[in-house]
């Protein structure tokens, strides 16, 4: 909203309304905004958490310090939600197709992530939201999602070519485009409709989803394209909602993430960047650095109160949206398949489980008597039961974390 405001400022020549031209200066008000939000309102909400009794109900499964945490405060993650939409709708561009697309998921996510947790704290049911109606709710994410990033005319990407490339007759969805823009005057660039990604370790790092039911056209891609969106959506967000498990952890983690994330946003929507990484140019992507600058904000603001001992869980109101977040920002940046690695801390923590589980079933049929592979899943778990302090656990996970998202961003050169 002060974006428009500020323009028309800049339009009566104001001195310094020209500040919010410049996506820089948003982002960086966005992280402020959503620290100040986090952290000094936080506070009051965690203390309103406290005065309706909304604490944690916790199973004691054995492990150290686990008992301690009972009524801590829960429902946190309407803090983080706060801390994201807030700046956004003050300093990003309304009307930008890709700002619309993450509001709606980030809203339609928490509201699963709060009902699920309402559930469980006023109608005393521990199991919360059938697990059936959160794949529901996600599905209708991925499916909205998929058809906007899909479908909309604003979606496009431009693609860097040679100086002698020659495009082929009969390409309808192909058109040539040169971007009058000094830095890239002599870039000769092709515009296209087709769902064009990112994929490391190959050349040229471009995969279309399209060559894979022959549609050379694009006019049935998305029959492929928004079922790989639904399960994006619904593998990410429970990878979140398993690691929220130790405090900071999914915090901690969701904001190195979000930095990477805001890395590759910028120099995709970045004319100047894109040809000189020689990547895909994702136009009007650039106002998703705003989102991303604000959801890394709310993740360190909350990890003020999050950190070991925590003062507040994010319940899954937090970590249903913050998984479902980073899988929707991650794709419309053309770089969800890179979600294995940038995310791999979700993986490994979803795997954990679904091979423990696995394992328990099989070894219970065949034997009778069922085995684990870890002490306890998730892998976090399994860390505390070898005896691990759970700040040394979370620290390292972080590291990680920091790790895998270096070699994220590495891949864009390596092909």
């Amino acid at each position: 909203m002060l974006y428009y405001l500020f323009d028309y400022f800049d339009s009566l020549n104001i001195p310094g309304a020209g500040l919010f031209d410049y996506i820089s200066f948003r982002a960086g008000m966005a992280l402020i905004t959503s620290l100040i939000v986090s952290m000094l309102f936080g506070k009051k909400i965690i203390g309103l958490l406290q005065k309706q009794q909304i604490g944690e109900t916790v199973r004691d499964l054995g492990l150290e310090g686990q008992l301690q945490k009972a009524g801590t405060p829960t429902m946190g993650g309407i803090i983080i939600l706060s801390a994201i939409l807030i700046p956004t709708l003050l300093f990003a561009k309304l009307h930008n197709v890709y700002v619309i697309t993450m509001l709606l998921a980030t809203i339609w996510l928490g509201a699963i992530g709060f009902l699920d947790d309402y559930i469980k704290v006023f109608k005393k049911n521990k199991e919360g939201l059938a697990g059936r109606f959160k794949i529901v709710g996600q599905v209708g994410v991925g499916i909205i999602v998929g058809s906007i990033l899909y479908f909309h005319p604003d979606i496009q990407v431009h693609k860097n070519v040679p100086a002698d490339y020659q495009l082929k007759q009969g390409e309808e969805f192909v058109t040539k485009m040169h971007i009058d823009d000094e830095a890239s005057r002599d870039t000769k660039w092709i515009v296209t409709d087709d769902m064009t990604t990112t994929i490391p370790f190959i050349k040229n790092n471009e995969f279309n989803y399209n060559w894979l039911i022959s549609d050379r056209a694009g006019t049935f891609g998305w029959i492929l394209f928004i079922p790989v969106v639904i399960f994006i959506v619904i593998a990410v967000s429970n990878g979140a909602n398993m690691t929220d498990g130790l405090d900071g952890l999914a915090t901690g983690t969701s904001a190195i993430i979000g930095i990477a994330l805001a890395i590759l946003a910028y120099v995709s929507s970045n004319v100047r960047f894109a040809d000189y990484l020689d990547v895909m140019y994702i136009p009007f992507a650039e106002e998703l650095v705003i989102f991303i600058s604000a959801f890394v904000g709310a993740c360190i603001g909350f990890l003020w109160y999050n950190s070991f001992p925590a003062q507040v869980f994010m319940g899954d109101t937090g970590s249903l949206a913050l998984g479902g977040i980073i899988a929707v920002f991650a794709i419309s940046i053309r770089k969800e398949l890179l979600i294995p690695i940038l995310c791999g801390v979700f993986l490994i923590e979803n795997l954990s489980v679904i091979m423990q589980v696995g394992w328990f079933k099989y070894t219970k049929k065949k034997y009778g008597e069922g085995r684990r592979i870890f002490r306890m899943a998730p892998l976090h778990h399994h860390y505390q039961k070898l005896g691990l302090h759970e700040a040394k656990i979370v620290s390292r996970f972080w590291i990680v974390g920091i790790i895998l998202a270096v070699i994220t961003i590495v891949t864009l050169k390596v092909r």
